[in-house]
């Protein structure tokens, strides 16, 4: 056995086992910290298989933005998890249907690539030159070029789903003092300076 197979049973096995720690733990921060162990190991799968570029989307994007996210709202949150727990009976049926499905999917790609080996390589491009071509310029190559509108396309979305969500959480409240910036502009001497004559043994 070799220092590659190895390390690519320690990382699967590790992430498999906090895999399983994060839906079985009952304090949910723990839960987020064996979500971002997850994360971490399967960087380190994607290291062995030579995607280095997938391998640092997933530690800058997933751990350093959306598992970071996920721990801060847990942690600032009052929520509780008991009462959400009470009432997960009556979403079962639901949830082994989609269950179902997804294992369904899985096994139409899975057999489906072992009975047509054909399959991977009629949706392959070719690359120039592939020896002198790293993973991260290739992958940037074709993306950059043939899927540059659905690119662009994919980022209008999340633009406007980030715009949506700022929409819907922004509440103003009337008790709160604002900024005015026209009007603090606007101000004059004679409107910002009151002169006020006290006279001896008065206060203000």
């Amino acid at each position: 056995m070799g220092l590659q197979a190895i390390f690519f049973y320690l990382f699967a096995f590790v992430a498999v086992a906090s895999a399983f720690m994060v839906i079985s733990a009952r304090n949910p921060v723990h839960s987020v910290l064996f979500l971002i162990l997850v994360f971490f190991n399967a960087a380190g799968l994607f290291l062995l298989t030579g995607a280095e570029f997938l391998a640092m989307i997933l530690l800058v994007v997933y751990i350093g933005a959306v598992a970071v996210l996920f721990l801060f709202v847990v942690m600032m949150l009052d929520i509780d998890f008991a009462e959400l727990r009470s009432g997960v009976l009556q979403y079962a049926p639901i949830g082994i249907l989609i269950g179902l499905i997804v294992a369904a999917e899985l096994i139409v790609v899975i057999g489906g690539s072992v009975l047509t080996t054909d399959a991977a390589r009629a949706i392959t491009m070719p690359i120039p030159n592939p020896a002198e071509r790293t993973n991260t310029a290739a992958l940037g190559d074709v993306l950059y070029t043939n899927y540059v509108y659905f690119f662009q396309i994919a980022g209008l979305v999340l633009l406007v789903a980030m715009i949506g969500a700022i929409v819907l959480t922004l509440r103003h409240r009337t008790n709160i003092k604002r900024q005015d910036i026209s009007r603090q502009v606007a101000r004059t001497p004679a409107t910002a300076v009151e002169v006020v004559k006290v006279k001896p043994g008065q206060g203000v």
